[in-house]
């Protein structure tokens, strides 16, 4: 079975069997495509969809909801703060149900609606269709001229042209990069960083340039090879999908024999156009089935129904199916595999959403401050110095008291004034000498137990082992 590569005004086919992509030869060198936009019904809805997600990808680390943006992935503070609910690493259970529900219900979507994902809604196909390939048209005209500019020689038109584009791909992928970042840092700390002079952010400015970087040479080069070659969710695809999945498909049935002209004695609906070739971003010919380069753009289905259209005959020789209904079955959308997938998504989701109430609204942890474990004050007594870690999990400001539950006897001194506030959605760690009668140690240490004790009449008590003197 031969496979196409495509320009946009001449069709050709690959050099030898061992080129299996259609954006490189078997050297493993670039083959530029040139794929032509279709601009039919799917086009239409995918535009309109893909311009409100670009909307929401820059809105949201720019919205906020209870003090913080609708997603934040700070790494560096160990915070994930997702639409409201901010988790920390203690949170540990929360957010590996959390990590399994996502996981599960990529499966469970990729089962039954296949890649719709990919052609619809990845950030990878809507900036570069909706964005970097339109900026490309406008610059650099059609894909046929654009072609044979590339083909020819240097000229000032063409240096001009590609100069242009690029200075706007680089003020985009700016943009792109900064908003990217600002997932993982917050718009605030962002603008102080690009205020304050380079010498003293540095790296702020080494880590946006290799992060702008990245995003020119993505959409700039390797553009639809993200999709073939980088990304691993293609190659899931063999293992996620089964016949009753949702796919971009080809009747062959009602297709084949293909054949030129509008006389169709014998032969099949399809003309051998080429057209869903020319219009498809990653240059395959869907006519040759299920493949892992498609992404499910739907531009072979515009490409022909705008054909079948112009020839008469009916629409959906390409469209979203299944493979059991090319069969002439009929397409289930209930069976094992999505009960299974659906079944563990509501188990997951459910004890996520369990935890997540049940979660106590302050979280507090004590450890030992780093030094000696003990000191023996002047009169006598043993003091342990301790650290309390306090974490206001509510959407309310507080504030809270440290007091000594046990041993007898015992006090809290805190490092600084009680009480100690805490803004909503805030963590403070707070040192405390812990002074203990010497009588109190049983063998050098004893457990203390120590009460918080917050001005909405919460009290939180946690233990910790007390060191001191032996015998």
């Amino acid at each position: 079975m031969s496979q196409q590569f495509i320009g946009h005004d001449d069709v050709g086919i690959l050099d030898s069997p061992e080129e299996v992509l259609t954006t490189l030869t078997k050297e493993g060198e670039r083959k530029w495509i040139y794929p032509t936009p279709s601009k039919g019904y799917f086009y239409k809805w995918r535009l309109i969809v893909g311009w409100a997600l670009i909307a929401l990808f820059l809105a949201l680390p720019l919205i906020p909801i209870n003090g913080r943006p609708a997603l934040l992935f700070d790494v560096l503070q160990r915070e994930f703060a997702i639409f409201g609910f901010v988790f920390y690493p203690t949170d540990t259970l929360l957010l590996l149900l959390l990590a399994i529900s996502v996981a599960i219900g990529i499966i469970l979507f990729t089962a039954l609606l296949g890649r719709v994902w990919c052609g619809w809604a990845c950030p990878q196909t809507v900036y570069l269709e909706f964005v970097y390939r339109p900026i490309e048209r406008l610059f650099e005209g059609k894909e046929h001229v654009r072609k044979r500019r590339d083909e020819g020689p240097w000229t000032w038109d063409k240096a001009w042209r590609k100069g242009a584009k690029l200075s706007t791909y680089l003020v985009i992928s700016l943009i792109l990069s900064h908003s990217f970042v600002a997932y993982f840092v917050g718009w605030e700390n962002l603008i102080r960083w690009i205020q304050s002079p380079p010498t003293e952010n540095w790296g702020y400015f080494v880590m946006m340039a290799f992060t702008t970087g990245l995003v020119m040479f993505d959409f700039t080069y390797f553009r639809e090879q993200m999709c073939t070659i980088t990304c691993p969710y293609a190659r899931f695809q063999s293992v996620l999908l089964d016949p009753d999945s949702l796919i971009v498909s080809y009747d062959e049935d009602r297709g084949e024999p293909r054949g030129r002209g509008k006389k169709r004695d014998g032969l099949g609906d399809c003309i051998d156009c080429y057209a869903c070739v020319r219009t498809c971003p990653t240059g395959i010919d869907i006519r040759e089935g299920l493949q892992m380069e498609c992404v499910a753009c739907t531009q072979c289905i515009d490409a022909c129904d705008d054909i079948m259209d112009k020839m008469g005959f009916e629409p959906g020789l390409i469209r979203y199916t299944s493979e059991h209904e090319l069969e002439g079955k009929k397409t289930r959308w209930l069976r094992p595999r999505t009960m299974l997938y659906s079944g563990l998504l509501v188990v997951l989701l459910s004890a996520f959403t369990l935890v997540l109430a049940n979660r106590g609204a302050y979280d507090v942890n004590v450890g030992r401050s780093v030094g000696e474990p003990f000191m023996e004050l002047p009169d006598g007594q043993i003091a342990n110095r301790l650290r309390f870690r306090v974490h206001n999990q509510t959407a309310e400001a507080t504030s809270f008291r440290i007091s000594v539950v046990a041993p007898d006897g015992a006090e809290a001194r805190i490092v600084g004034t009680q009480p100690i506030t805490l803004e909503p959605q805030e963590m403070t760690r707070t040192e405390a000498w812990i002074v203990v009668p010497p009588d109190a140690f049983e063998d050098g240490s004893r457990e203390g137990t120590f009460r918080l004790t917050f001005d909405d009449g919460t009290t939180h008590d946690v233990s910790f082992m007390l060191l001191g003197p032996s015998g």
